[in-house]
């Protein structure tokens, strides 16, 4: 479709200020664009800001799962173009900068609402707030640490854990290492500790919904698992002792289509929306990056919230997983080749 100069300048303007009226977008011939999430309720509570764009525009946003780091690479390295958003958490979007796999946002068009400084990196929009943590089927033997987790004599049963090298942490700090020594990883002492549990390793899982389904088919009896997935759940119990606070960004891989780009960018203002991330929040028990969010939040729900639980948990030194991105990486493929 041909657009005139006044038509062109009006999409300049209105994409300049991630504001873009109904239909230009469009116009532009952008139908719909597709972005790859993490699944299951966190991608359910997307929705909230999704709907609005697409009210706003008339375009379709196609959502797909899981969002492992090897699919990532994969799609950049085959010269795909149209997925222009992908979920990382804060260690992974840094690997993915070290490895030049994505590419920066345009803040000037995105215009957010107030956020957390840290939401606002260059190459990453700082969705969701999460953490990763030990859980168990109730009627399982408690375990207080990673400690416990790692140690299937005295708590038998079958494990889960992600199918990402963050899982290095765990096994540090279950090997007795304090949470305020972990950096710089010794990642060698950490591999040597995940070959003693590996055995007892049922699923090594891709999708944030596999974790508590296994639990709740009784297919593992302990699991590493995402909060939000568990909290609230009838048979499954958690705790956030030592428990890992993540975000989770929107970013673009390299290559993306411009014009889906430029779509993208007008979906990412709606989640810099206090409410509509009140609304997320009501779907799965994560927080969004706005500082106006938790005066908002359901105060009989609060204990479900990692960000309230912040002085239990340790926080990714994303400096180090920069640097020892292409290592690590390295590392994680071999350890799974002896699976």
């Amino acid at each position: 479709m041909r657009l005139t100069r006044r038509e062109l300048l009006a999409t300049g303007s209105a994409l300049a200020a991630g504001l873009a009226a109904p239909g230009i977008l469009r116009a532009q011939g952008v139908k719909e664009i597709r972005m790859i999430e993490a699944g299951g309720k966190s991608g359910d509570s997307m929705e909230p800001y999704i709907k609005p764009f697409t009210e706003a525009t008339g375009i379709k946003v196609v959502r797909e799962s899981p969002n492992t780091f090897g699919k990532l690479r994969s799609l950049v390295q085959a010269g795909q173009t149209n997925i222009c958003l992908f979920e990382l958490g804060s260690t992974g979007m840094e690997q993915a900068k070290a490895l030049n796999l994505i590419e920066p946002l345009d803040w000037d068009a995105i215009q957010p609402e107030a956020m957390y400084p840290e939401a606002k990196d260059p190459m990453g929009f700082g969705w969701q707030y999460y953490s990763t943590l030990m859980a168990w089927r109730s009627d399982a033997k408690t375990p207080k640490n990673w400690a416990d987790f790692f140690n299937t004599k005295d708590f038998p049963g079958k494990r889960t854990m992600q199918d990402r090298p963050y899982g290095l942490v765990y096994a540090l700090l279950a090997d007795g290492v304090p949470a305020d020594k972990l950096y710089p990883l010794d990642v060698d002492r950490a591999f040597k500790a995940m070959d003693r549990i590996k055995k007892d390793v049922a699923v090594w899982w891709s999708a944030g919904a596999q974790p508590p389904q296994l639990l709740q088919d009784n297919e593992v009896q302990y699991a590493a698992s995402y909060s939000g997935r568990v909290a609230g759940i009838k048979g499954i119990s958690y705790t956030y002792e030592q428990a890992v606070l993540d975000l989770a960004y929107l970013v673009v891989p390299k290559g993306a289509n411009k014009a889906d780009k430029a779509a993208a960018m007008r979906l990412l203002r709606e989640f810099s929306r206090p409410k509509a991330q009140l609304e997320a929040a009501k779907i799965i028990s994560y927080t969004g990056p706005s500082p106006e969010l938790p005066a908002m939040l359901p105060k009989d729900r609060l204990g479900e919230y990692p960000t309230v639980h912040r002085d239990k948990q340790v926080i990714h030194n994303v400096k180090w997983w920069f640097d020892n991105a292409d290592m690590i990486e390295k590392r994680w493929q071999q350890f799974k080749l002896s699976l």
